[in-house]
Formats: structure tokens, sequence, C-alpha cells
């Protein structure tokens, strides 16, 4: 491969990608195109710096779950020809899992020491195939309790956008793909190329595996790490809320504490920025899902629809039907 003419350049990071049936399309072009953009001057894609490659048993096209086919372009060979080998989830629940020719071929990468990335669900493909015993792994809030259902005994990382924990790296999907491709970007091209490439994507800065995941209502928004986690535990427990002396423990600190750090970050009590989330949520839903008021009320933590009645009417000054009726109307 050379580089306008000039001498030969090898590439600094090679990717082989293995793409699950319904795919993640986001999650995928994310990841990619940071790849994409480091590897080549200016937005040229030319595979210069960076290196990747669609792998698969043969040469279906491979649907994601928008529809949307890529095409493979490399067998399941040689994993040690690849910095990486990272792995896209696709949706939950459709039956859809990798075959075992994919199996076998991340198995073997794991036996000859490539590292291996799990991107938006794939950290779930990865979990079933034997290969996270030990190691932490992020999953999004959303998918949480299934992850939970899964895997029991098993604690994913739902607070961050990303994980890594020595060969394995794992992230939420969506956006944090890109801060993903960009923390690999940095570590095997350079700084200004994994800059770049959020740049032109429109993403301010590379974010750090701290970053929390987003999804909280913006009243939420507080620069306290402590305050942040427990809103997110908070988010990921919306249908059994959590006591205040069992979210205290798992925060590592006293029940005195944690409300002293809402009440300098927020005003609130925990119990009150709980109560948010969960009325937060529910407003998402009556915008969206069909439900019953009934159902809503269960799946946001409330003992029935007249506690979830008071309580909505209290903060939004409408009953929920109201409040649907009028999403719908606008």
């Amino acid at each position: 491969m050379s580089n306008a003419g000039s001498r030969p350049v090898i590439p600094r990071l090679r990717i082989g990608l293995i793409v699950a049936p319904r795919f993640t399309l986001s999650a995928f072009a994310n990841f990619v195109d940071v790849l994409r953009l480091a590897a080549d001057e200016g937005d040229r894609s030319r595979p210069i710096r960076c290196e990747w490659r669609i792998l698969s048993p043969d040469r279906r096209a491979l649907r994601s779950s928008a529809g949307i086919e890529v095409q493979p372009d490399g067998p399941l060979r040689q994993p040690e020809a690849y910095d990486y080998i990272a792995v896209v989830g696709g949706l939950l629940g459709t039956g859809a899992e990798l075959g075992p020719d994919y199996l076998a071929f991340l198995r073997e990468a794991r036996d000859k020491g490539v590292p291996l990335v799990g991107i938006c669900t794939g950290a779930f493909i990865l979990h079933k195939a034997g290969l996270m015993e030990g190691y932490r792994c992020c999953v999004s809030w959303f998918h949480h309790e299934d992850f939970l259902d899964q895997f029991g005994g098993l604690t994913p990382v739902s607070d961050q956008i990303f994980v890594v924990d020595r060969d394995r790296l794992t992230c939420s999907g969506g956006v944090s793909s890109a801060h993903l491709a960009a923390f690999l970007v940095d570590r095997h091209v350079g700084k200004a190329e994994a800059q770049k490439s959020l740049h032109i994507m429109i993403i301010d800065e590379a974010q750090t595996e701290e970053k929390p995941q987003p999804g909280l209502p913006l009243e939420l928004a507080t620069s306290d790490p402590m305050v942040r986690r427990a809103l997110l535990l908070m988010r990921q427990r919306l249908t059994s809320p959590m006591r205040m002396d069992d979210l205290a423990r798992m925060l590592k600190v006293s029940r005195r504490t944690l409300e002293r750090r809402f009440t300098e970050a927020l005003g609130l009590s925990p119990a009150e920025a709980a109560l948010k989330v969960r009325l937060s949520h529910s407003r998402m839903l009556l915008r969206r899902a069909e439900a019953s008021i009934t159902e809503i009320a269960t799946e946001t933590g409330f003992c029935d629809a007249s506690h979830f009645t008071r309580s909505f009417v209290k903060e939004a000054g409408m009953t929920p039907s109201h409040y649907r009726d009028h999403a719908r109307r606008v």
C-alpha cells in the first residue's frame, strides 16, 4: 500500500470486524468512520494509517437492523494479522446468533493473544462465547437488565461509555463507538489523528472511558461524578427503585454523605431526584409507547396507576392521559 507514489506505508492500526445478524448500524458506522478519517489526510478515505476489514465465512451480504447491508471483504482466517478483532452486536431477542465458524475464529483470536472488542451488544456475544470471564465489560444502561437476565451473577458497567480491561474493550454503542475507536487511534496512530476524526464528525472532543452514559433529564445535569453515577444507577433500576441505604452502600458512602452531595449538586434529595428520573422516563413512554397507564406505572416503579397519576400531576400539572393526548397533537 502506498501514499501518492511515496514509499509503502504500513498501517499502524488493523482491525478485523465481525458483525452480528441485524447489527446496529450507528455503532458500526461511528466506529468505522473514526478509523476512515484517521487513516488518510483530509477526507480522502484511503486506508493508509488504519486498515479495517469485515470478516465472514462467505461472501453473502450482512444485513443491519436498519435493513442496510454491508459486503464482507475478508475471510475468517489468521486473526493474528489484526491488532484487534471487533464484534458489532445487533438486536437482542431476535434469535439470530453468530454461527460456529465465527465463534471458533473468536476463540482462536483469544488463544493467539489478539485483543477483542465488543461494540454495542457485542459484549453479549463475547460473554456467550465464554470470552469475557474475569473481565469487566460495558453495557448500555438500556440493556443492563437484559444482561443480568442472561448472565446471572455478572454485573456489567452501565455508567461509563466504554471500558478497557486489559485485552478486552467494550462500549455501550451509538456515539460511544466513536469514542472507543478514537481511543484506539490515539493509542496506535496519534492524538492528532483521533481528534481530527471526531472534529470532522462534529464531536467536540474525545471522551475518556469514565464519561457517564447519557439519558438523564437535563435538569439533573451535574459535574459531581458520584451524583452522576447514582443517577445512572437509579435509571438502570426503574422498575424496582432502590432504597437510599442500598444506593449509598453501592457507592461506598454513607447515606448522609449521599444526601449532602445531592443537595450540593442538585438542590434535591436522592429520593426527589430518583422520582424525577422515573417521571422523565414515564413521559418518554407516554410519547412513544402504546402501553396503558397501568403498564407504564409498573415499568417506572410505581405501586399502582393511582400513585403514578398523583405523582405525575404534581410534577407536570396534568394527568398522564392528558399529557399523552397533548404530545400526540403537537
